[in-house]
């Protein structure tokens, strides 16, 4: 019997990448699973009895609350809710982003990352209570160190750890918060299409090859890798002293020690000032 054997869980964003990494994980434990997506489309070969789909944008309270409303109808009850749908800034720098460009970047990137997350945990939350479920949601590295992604995403990020613990507070007892900080993965990860990045994958720039050597466990682990953290935080079993927290698996990046000290290095010359 697997470790969700007979949940109900619901994930957004998890029709490529590592949420459908995550996916497969919960059926491999035996847990029924929705699916909220903008491509549901590409989880047509895994429908069946224990999986159900729902197109949607998480940056719509009522795409969400379909999710929820199917996850109930499909299979009785709601126990976990994973809010996973997000965007990455491709590490843009703030100097280097167009200033035109700014209020509908911030906007997409944070009605995306946070906002989907408000959503999901608004739509969510009197089925998890009636359950005693939790909410686990994704963060990164970035939610704690810089240099996991730009200003937007990195600002986004730690947001999502404030909302955990914020949502932690105000809903215990009755249902559990926590969030998983993946490092370095190489998925279908795309950024934010007002900065022209919506075809843009991550899966395309070589993260193995740049990152891998940058962290202690020497290279960036797969998408598969990652999906235990989100068995764990949704097993009553196995976490259930747990709330607040975020479950970190970084490869190490927060233990690196020291490297490279500063990236702004050469902003002086740009801007015509001497050396300092």
């Amino acid at each position: 019997m697997g470790a969700l054997e007979g949940e109900s869980i619901l994930i957004t964003g998890g029709a490529a990448g590592l949420g459908r990494a995550v996916v497969m994980r919960l059926l491999e434990e035996g847990a029924r699973v929705t699916v909220l997506d903008r491509t549901p489309e590409r989880l047509a070969d895994l429908a069946g009895e224990a999986l159900a789909v729902v197109g949607g944008d998480v940056r719509a309270l009522a795409d969400n609350a379909r999710a929820v409303a199917a996850a109930v109808a499909r299979f009785g009850k709601l126990d976990c809710a994973i809010g996973n749908a997000g965007i990455w800034d491709y590490s843009l720098s703030l100097d280097d982003l167009d200033p035109e460009r700014l209020d509908a970047a911030f906007d997409e990137m944070f009605h995306v990352n946070v906002k989907g997350y408000l959503n999901l945990a608004k739509a969510a939350l009197p089925d998890l209570v009636r359950s005693a479920g939790s909410l686990v949601f994704t963060v990164s590295n970035a939610g704690f160190d810089p240099g996991g992604g730009g200003p937007l995403y990195t600002a986004a990020k730690h947001a999502v750890v404030g909302l955990i613990r914020q949502l932690a507070f105000e809903f215990a007892p009755a249902v559990r918060v926590n969030g998983v900080a993946p490092g370095p993965i190489e998925t279908d990860l795309r950024g934010p299409g007002s900065l022209g990045m919506a075809d843009r994958s991550i899966g395309d720039i070589g993260l193995a090859a740049t990152a891998g050597p940058a962290v202690p466990l020497g290279r960036v682990p797969a998408p598969e890798e990652y999906a235990g953290g989100y068995v764990f935080l949704a097993s009553r079993r196995d976490s259930r002293p747990a709330t607040g927290g975020v479950l970190k698996l970084d490869a190490g990046i927060a233990v690196r020690g020291v490297g490279r000290t500063a990236a702004g290095g050469g902003l002086a010359k740009k801007y015509g000032v001497a050396d300092r």
